[in-house]
């Protein structure tokens, strides 16, 4: 077996270490040395050799950039993350704000509708669209227990949009204009031509039974006439036009497409007279005080004559 030769390496490393230690703290010391003289070879030294070493603190300031830069980067990621939720909070606040204001609007207009003073209101919330190919309706949220009754006119903020069609205790139904079962009479202004609007499934109900075509022109305002007792007369429904077929139609000047709030006018018929007699007529003042009626007159010379020769001497 080989037998190993001196080990070298152990006694020179530990020979160098304690050269290493001794410079070290030889250096310490020189440079916690408090004199001018020291002080100037400390700068002198400092100016030697540092400049010298700035190679070797190129890795050093590049590793401290992309350090401070990555959490420069991380906090912009964080604010974009916190901007990003708060524009989506802004932005559902938003939604709802344009809600409020279309709904406003429309309240706003529905009160800025001029109707007859006599006509009192029931304002109710489209619930259900039940819009089809064959039959155009919705359902409002007041029925019987808020005094709803069949065949009342409804209106929007703008114009007429239908009728009551069967009241339940809480809910109604109206017909729409254009659904194909309703007849409407109307009246064109200003030429005063009467007509009847008939709905035909599509947003542009045709005028029929028109007596002067000639005097229609397209623009022409469209009221109810109040004829047959269907709708109270002078509620705005819309403005003439003439339709791709030759046909003469009507623009409605509901907002067909945003039904939400819904105006029941409580349109209460007149009341018949049966009794031409039973009519009690203002009395007609005579030169002293009222004048009483003929037959009245007659009976009272009849029972006292004495006091009609007196005012006749």
């Amino acid at each position: 077996m080989a037998r190993k030769g001196p080990d070298f390496a152990t006694p020179i490393r530990r020979v160098l270490i304690a050269l290493l230690a001794i410079v070290l703290l030889a250096l310490f010391l020189f440079w916690r040395i408090d004199s001018p003289r020291a002080e100037r070879m400390r700068i002198a030294l400092i100016d030697r050799f540092v400049p010298s070493f700035e190679w070797a603190l190129v890795p050093v300031t590049k590793v401290s950039q992309m350090v401070a830069g990555f959490q420069s980067y991380a906090r912009i990621y964080e604010q974009n993350q916190e901007l990003r939720r708060e524009l989506q909070k802004m932005q559902a606040w938003r939604e709802a704000a344009v809600q409020l204001e279309q709904e406003n609007s429309k309240l706003l207009a529905q009160n800025n509708v001029r109707i007859d003073p006599a006509l009192t209101s029931v304002t109710g919330l489209v619930t259900v669209d039940s819009g089809s190919a064959f039959r155009q309706s919705v359902l409002l949220n007041v029925g019987a227990q808020d005094g709803i009754i069949d065949g009342w006119a409804t209106m929007d903020g703008l114009g007429l949009v239908g009728r009551i069609s069967g009241v339940g205790e809480r809910t109604s139904r109206v017909v729409l204009l254009t659904d194909p079962s309703s007849r409407i009479p109307v009246t064109l202004q200003p030429s005063g031509e009467r007509a009847l609007l008939t709905g035909d499934n599509t947003s542009l109900p045709f005028l029929d039974f028109i007596e002067n075509l000639d005097d229609v022109r397209p623009g022409d305002r469209v009221v109810t006439s109040g004829d047959g007792g269907v709708f109270p007369p002078g509620l705005l429904v819309g403005q003439v036009v003439q339709g791709s077929d030759g046909r003469m139609r009507l623009r409605m000047a509901a907002d067909y497409g945003r039904l939400e709030f819904l105006r029941v006018l409580r349109s209460h018929p007149a009341e018949a007279v049966t009794d031409s007699d039973a009519i009690i007529t203002p009395r007609q003042s005579g030169p002293i005080g009222p004048q009483l009626p003929a037959s009245r007159v007659d009976a009272a010379q009849a029972a006292d004559p004495l006091s009609t020769g007196t005012e006749n001497d």
